[in-house]
């Protein structure tokens, strides 16, 4: 068994285990909720129901194929999967009880089954970021093996380098006959392993368990399909990078013509019923959030107030969606002649686009840092959202003077509401680059889910708690 596949089943066993655990305590606690302590032959239905329910939850999942490992480590299918299993297993309850006629309260099942589920996306998300922490330190990784062209493979190097969290860490590349190797080899520091038909040597070679093909033409169907049977002796992965940039893989389906595959590209969901789900799921939290905050924000209100002198709200003009004008808000963390500063601290601009970011800007407040710090100047965007200008989650608001600047495919972005948080703050905000920034917006546009919604709002947290990139 290799390095990989022991890590990887060790996760697997840590999902099981999670689910199993998930299982247990939203049953005993909503049994000791609902009935106490005490089994009676009137709870004696709901304590074997109880005692069901760890071991129905895992089975439900596997058959949703919750730990299939090409759904696991990163992104959203996992937890897709695990609420659909959810679901199927809440049906099935139902189903079941009606067709024997069991006199279960109802209650007593939409408190325990949906809050395993709930349990279990928990955990699991909880889960995922130690391995992702893990990762950064440089353990559980594959090892990977580049085949492609050398610019395809410093961007893809320099990538993976940056978002460790894939698990995936370059370790040499194959080049395509004839190419010196010297832009690869420099400063990427990486093994070129040879050319196109030495991949399999390159894998035992380098002790590799991946190999990741980038688009290039000298490799077609043919020559893909014999590495695929050179590699799969030895139980190598093969990864076949589309050139589709930043497609999800809900958008694409596979469908025959005239015994040809063809690639079927689905467009992005930017209207319909979906859309409107959103819509209301951010007025509502929205709502319930600026109650629930209610104290902070008066407490942030008094703060600025008391130590600087100025309103307490910032209001700007920003670009919101199809190009529509609004006004943010935010609690101000600057001083009052910010704006007039501007021009003498230009030369100071940390940032390689179009957005100005200085890491200690004289502009900002005592108070200020620590706002921005923790992102609690962000609060009053909430408004935003309950008036239907913002969304939870989405790109960066721009600023009209940067949307003037736009790339005509970075207009993208604009296609969409923009969020209090997105892709780009929580996978490191100020600290990337713009192109960066940039594509991760145009990735939540394309491939926008409410399951997505739910992962990056999770992230947000860590990411505040963090407070990296913040400044």
């Amino acid at each position: 068994m290799s390095r990989r596949q022991r890590w990887e089943r060790r996760y697997v066993r840590s999902l099981v285990f999670c689910d199993l655990l998930a299982g247990v305590t939203a049953g005993a606690t909503t049994f000791a909720l609902r009935f106490g302590d005490e089994v009676t032959s009137y709870n004696l239905a709901y304590m074997v129901l109880t005692a069901l329910l760890p071991v129905l939850l895992p089975v439900v999942l596997a058959v949703s194929r919750a730990y299939e490992r090409r759904f696991l480590f990163v992104g959203t299918d996992e937890y897709q999967r695990v609420l659909r299993g959810g679901v199927g297993l809440i049906a099935g309850t139902a189903v079941i009880s009606y067709a024997l006629d069991l006199d279960l309260a109802r209650g007593y099942v939409l408190a325990a089954l949906p809050s395993a589920v709930v349990s279990s996306v928990v955990l699991r998300f909880a889960l995922r970021k130690r391995l992702h922490r893990a990762r950064s330190r440089g353990e559980s990784l594959r090892r990977v093996i580049v085949v492609g062209h050398e610019l395809s493979i410093i961007g893809i190097t320099r990538q993976l380098r940056r978002e460790r969290y894939h698990g995936l860490e370059v370790v040499g590349a194959c080049l395509p006959p004839g190419a010196d190797g010297v832009g690869v080899a420099g400063p990427n520091g990486l093994t070129v392993y040879g050319t196109f038909d030495d991949v399999a040597r390159a894998v035992e070679r380098a002790d590799a368990d991946t190999v990741v093909v980038l688009s290039c033409p000298e490799l077609d169907g043919a020559a893909l399909r014999r590495l695929a049977w050179r590699l799969e002796r030895d139980e190598v992965d093969l990864v076949v990078a589309s050139a589709l940039v930043d497609v999800a893989g809900a958008r694409t389906t596979i469908r025959p013509f005239d015994g040809l595959p063809m690639l079927h590209v689905e467009h992005p969901r930017l209207h319909g019923g979906l859309r409107l789900v959103k819509e209301l799921v951010d007025r509502v939290a929205a709502f319930l959030l600026l109650v629930a905050f209610g104290p902070v924000l008066l407490g942030v209100a008094l703060c600025v107030r008391l130590t600087s002198r100025g309103p307490v709200l910032f209001r700007q003009v920003r670009v919101g969606r199809d190009g529509r004008l609004f006004r943010i808000y935010k609690f101000r963390s600057m001083y009052v002649d910010a704006e007039a500063r501007l021009a003498e601290l230009r030369h100071l601009n940390e940032q390689d686009g179009v957005l100005f970011k200085i890491r200690d800007d004289p502009r900002v407040t005592g108070v200020g840092r620590w706002l921005r710090r923790f992102s609690l100047d962000e609060l009053p965007q909430l408004l935003n959202v309950l008036l239907g200008q913002m969304s939870l989650v989405g790109p960066r608001p721009p600023l009209p003077s940067e949307v003037a600047v736009y790339a005509d495919d970075v207009r993208r972005r604009l296609a969409v509401k923009p969020g209090m948080t997105g892709l780009w703050q929580v996978s490191g905000r100020s600290d990337l680059p713009w192109e960066e920034a940039v594509r991760l917006d145009l990735r939540y546009v394309e491939n926008w889910s409410l399951s997505l919604d739910l992962v990056i709002l999770l992230r947000t947290m860590t990411a505040v708690m963090r407070s990296s990139g913040a400044y």
